[in-house]
């Protein structure tokens, strides 16, 4: 197909320093991605390529946050860029109407793909929702933001984060240290989620007040968790009846998210996973919802999207 030709003007030359980033750092990026070529002199840029208008609707829609006071970064890229590549260019500013919260630098948290804002949807709306899918789609960040926000809206009085501890094979006892140090490095995503919201010391400040629990999934036997938002995480790693001893602990005015990547199990071969056991079972009860991400959804690194569509096409 031959190479097409699109041009457009810029309103102000500040507008392309925003647009196009330091550098050019986000020109580049959409030249890398939708494999064209990139002119600009004073207010006329120049797009030559077969995707050019797809590149054109990129910064057009970029255009627009810059005109209503958002700054553009490197994930707005992306995001737009996989938005267009999908046919999905329509719903790219609702995306940005929704603030969920902020994080502990005062920035402003947002979804950032249509996978997200379902995820975000379905949570407000069943108080159990099952996140299924790759690494890089944001379902633990997102799953302790949306925990954090109905925290600070009064909704719940404690958030309560779990995972199974695999690779100790759920007995901790042989590991040095007290209990938080020997879960901690099973559940560093869930820190790094918490310290970007609410900062090391606030987080701190919370788990010492019992507001926010951390604790491997064996300590959630036996308890009903009522007025919390719980959070299980790496859920493809538990076993069936850890699974159900999980769901089973569900309380009156509580919410829970169950995230797991189901291409990632951990267990022995002969045993089968909780969350696609969870899978089978559950699909009936209209009051809980499963979402699934695919790569189309990873919110890291552009490459991440590709390398996991590699493994995906290796293991068919």
């Amino acid at each position: 197909m031959a190479d097409n030709k699109v041009e457009f003007t810029l309103k102000n030359l500040d507008d392309a320093v925003l647009l196009f980033g330091a550098e050019d750092r986000y020109l580049k990026m959409v030249e890398e991605t939708l494999k064209v070529n990139i002119n600009y002199r004073g207010e006329t840029v120049q797009i030559n390529g077969e995707n050019a208008d797809s590149a054109r609707q990129v910064f057009e829609a970029l255009l627009v946050l810059i005109s209503r006071g958002l700054p553009v970064h490197s994930p707005d890229v992306a995001i737009a860029m996989k938005m267009v590549q999908t046919g999905n260019m329509t719903n790219f500013m609702a995306l940005y109407e929704v603030e969920l919260t902020k994080d502990a630098d005062g920035k402003p948290i947002r979804v950032k793909n249509m996978g997200q804002k379902n995820y975000v949807d379905s949570v407000k709306s069943h108080d159990v929702v099952f996140g299924i899918g790759p690494a890089g789609t944001g379902k633990t960040f997102l799953a302790v933001v949306l925990a954090i926000q109905a925290l600070r809206n009064g909704a719940v009085k404690r958030i309560i984060l779990t995972r199974p501890a695999v690779e100790a094979g759920e007995n901790l006892g042989f590991l040095p240290g007290d209990l938080q140090e020997k879960v901690d490095p099973y559940l560093r995503p869930v820190y790094d989620a918490l310290y970007q919201i609410l900062g090391k010391t606030g987080t701190e400040r919370m788990m010492e007040r019992g507001i926010i629990e951390i604790a491997p999934l064996a300590y959630m036997r036996g308890r009903t968790l009522d007025d919390a938002f719980v959070i299980l995480d790496e859920a493809q790693n538990t076993t069936v009846m850890q699974m159900k001893m999980f769901l089973t602990r569900l309380g009156f005015g509580s919410k829970m998210i169950v995230n797991g990547d189901i291409s990632q199990i951990d267990l022995p071969v002969h045993q089968k996973s909780g969350l696609i056991d969870a899978q089978d079972k559950l699909r009936h009860i209209s009051t809980l919802d499963f979402i699934y991400f695919s790569s189309r959804d990873v919110v890291r690194h552009p490459i991440v999207a590709e390398i996991i569509k590699a493994y995906d096409v290796e293991k068919k």
